[in-house]
């Protein structure tokens, strides 16, 4: 008789907790269809052929997001060209070096900090030791504001999924006499690969989004700039602006700019999701 109530009783609290678990989950879906929704409903409307070819305009005329587009692509490309390496030889260092030193430690007490950091604390630090000193806003700035969110997050992708990589092939590649830096390029690295790219995929997914860092570096511009040594338009910078403005016009390019924020967003995801589940395979 016990037993039987025990057994009841364990199966009433499993019945609750799916119950409550999928009542969450539901609960998440049901909003991420509204905003997607209301996303889709207004931002496919406001989609021109204009939006890519034509500048930001001023209240009351016709425009689109080139400038914001390219400045956007711009300081995320830089920001990836440079994040990329150091946070693949740090990662590298922790999977293969390092691992249980007190060096690695610090350096991942470090990065788990810049992962979990508000963005705007990085604008901010960039703020103060590169736009103070050169007197002006600048697309250098905003780069570095950006590479700064990119090299944590490629730094744990990369150990992570090196660490994934099994033993035996580096003591094989070992066992033939290849030294410790042609073990880790040739085999670890091609073995890792489709992980590591994950890392910087959803590097770049992170930092599509990032307005606050911007508004602090690169600030605006609503002219075509391939400067960067001057303030340079961002997608997420004009989306902010215009978001906040009282004409409707700029509403339209607004939800144009967060859709298109929002599918490559989605998109990067989706790949790094697919590739991260090739490399457990």
């Amino acid at each position: 008789m016990i037993n039987q109530t025990l057994y009841l009783r364990r199966r009433v609290a499993n019945s609750v907790f799916i119950v409550l678990s999928i009542a969450a989950a539901i609960f998440g879906l049901v909003w991420l269809a509204f905003i997607l929704g209301s996303l889709l409903s207004q931002g496919v409307a406001a989609l021109s052929p204009t939006l890519f070819t034509e500048a930001t305009p001023p209240p009351g005329s016709a425009g689109g997001l080139s400038n914001a587009i390219l400045g956007s692509v711009l300081m995320s490309v830089l920001a990836v060209l440079v994040g990329t390496p150091i946070g693949l030889f740090a990662g590298t260092y922790l999977a293969e070096y390092g691992k249980h030193t007190r060096f690695a430690f610090v350096v991942r007490f470090v990065n788990d900090i810049l992962l979990s950091a508000p963005s705007i604390v990085t604008g901010l630090f960039i703020y103060e030791i590169i736009v103070v000193p050169m007197g002006h806003f600048s697309g250098w700035a905003g780069a570095a504001s950006l590479m700064v969110i990119v090299i944590p997050v490629v730094v744990r992708t990369t150990e992570n999924m090196l660490l994934l990589v099994p033993h035996t092939l580096r003591e094989a590649a070992t066992a033939l006499g290849a030294p410790m830096s042609f073990v880790i390029h040739s085999v670890t690295w091609k073995a890792a690969q489709a992980g590591i790219i994950t890392g910087v995929l959803l590097a770049v997914a992170r930092i599509s989004g990032e307005t606050a860092p911007l508004l602090f570096t690169a600030l605006n511009n609503q002219f075509m700039s391939t400067n960067f040594n001057g303030p340079m338009a961002s997608l997420p910078a004009v989306i902010f602006q215009y978001a906040l403005s009282p004409y409707e016009d700029w509403h339209r390019l607004a939800w144009a700019g967060a859709l298109l924020v929002t599918a490559t967003v989605l998109t990067l995801s989706i790949i790094a999701r697919l590739l991260e589940n090739k490399q457990r395979n």
